[in-house]
């Protein structure tokens, strides 16, 4: 599987990232690792939302939609209003 992930910073609440990855377990270990150069400075991450896919190219796909598209990204944001405002 691929997953689609979107991170939210402990530290910084208003700060998001969202990624993608096969796998999802070692990837967040990494963010808060420190050993992403973008995310380093926002430790530490937990994750709020991810969708799975079973093909590469559709998770990379949906990641460049959600990054590059206000529109996709602003419907996501509604639908996890709750997730992205907890502390």
């Amino acid at each position: 599987m691929h997953y689609v992930y979107v991170l939210k910073s402990i530290k910084w609440p208003n700060k998001l990232y969202i990624g993608f990855t096969k796998d999802i377990d070692k990837r967040i270990t990494q963010h808060n690792n420190g050993e992403t150069a973008y995310t380093k400075q926002f430790r530490p991450w937990k994750i709020i939302y991810y969708e799975a896919y079973s093909d590469k190219r559709d998770a990379e796909k949906r990641e460049n939609q959600l990054k590059k598209h206000a529109k996709a990204w602003g419907q996501l944001k509604r639908r996890i209003t709750y997730s992205k405002s907890e502390g």
